[in-house]
């Protein structure tokens, strides 16, 4: 019996992952090494890879499917510049990484608790040099104006499934990462109600 094909597939990486890379030309650096964490099923991280093929793309998340998935999609489409999965869990103190270049997090600032996405300003600050940048991409909620309808039940049902877990002020996470030396340096507007948040290690 042949052994099952590990690869997970995510529709919502396939939607995004075109809008997220046209945002993603604008700050990473010309060559180095991309650090993205959770990671999921590899399907961005492939598909960055592909599009900037300069760069050397970390993929990681803590879940060992995750990881079997991220090594697979890599292998089958013979990808050069793509690293073996690392196991990272971002709230940890220290991540078995000595620096990155830039770094990705996408769609895990709500789908985790608050401690991870405080883990994560901090490895930013930690791991970053000066002027790189830590790109977010997710639903945020901001002061002074309402959630949108879908992004209200989204975050209810997010909530219904983990308590820890919920759409995040996004000046909350603004304020946490200035802690970390992390300037916001953009806010764009992303489809389906999304934003992508760019910081940079000052």
């Amino acid at each position: 019996m042949p052994d099952q094909d590990p690869r997970l597939s995510s529709p919502a990486a396939l939607r995004n992952r075109d809008p997220i890379a046209d945002l993603l030309r604008h700050v990473l650096p010309q060559s180095g090494t991309v650090l993205e964490i959770a990671s999921g099923s590899g399907e961005h991280v492939i598909h960055f890879a592909s599009l900037f093929p300069q760069l050397l793309w970390q993929p990681s998340d803590p879940s060992p499917e995750a990881r079997a998935s991220i090594e697979h999609w890599a292998k089958i489409d013979a990808m050069t510049n793509v690293l073996s999965p690392l196991d990272i869990d971002a709230s940890s103190q220290t991540w078995p990484v000595e620096r990155a270049d830039a770094m990705i997090a996408i769609n895990m600032v709500h789908i985790s608790p608050w401690a991870a996405t405080q883990g994560l300003l901090a490895g930013a600050g930690k791991y970053l040099p000066t002027g790189g940048t830590l790109t977010l991409y997710g639903p945020y909620r901001r002061e002074g104006q309402p959630l949108v309808a879908s992004n209200v039940e989204f975050d209810a049902s997010l909530r219904a499934r983990n308590p820890d877990w919920g759409i995040r002020l996004l000046e909350d996470v603004a304020h946490t990462a200035r802690q970390s030396g992390l300037a916001r340096t953009s806010v764009t507007e992303m489809p389906a109600n999304n934003l992508g948040v760019v910081f940079t290690r000052q």
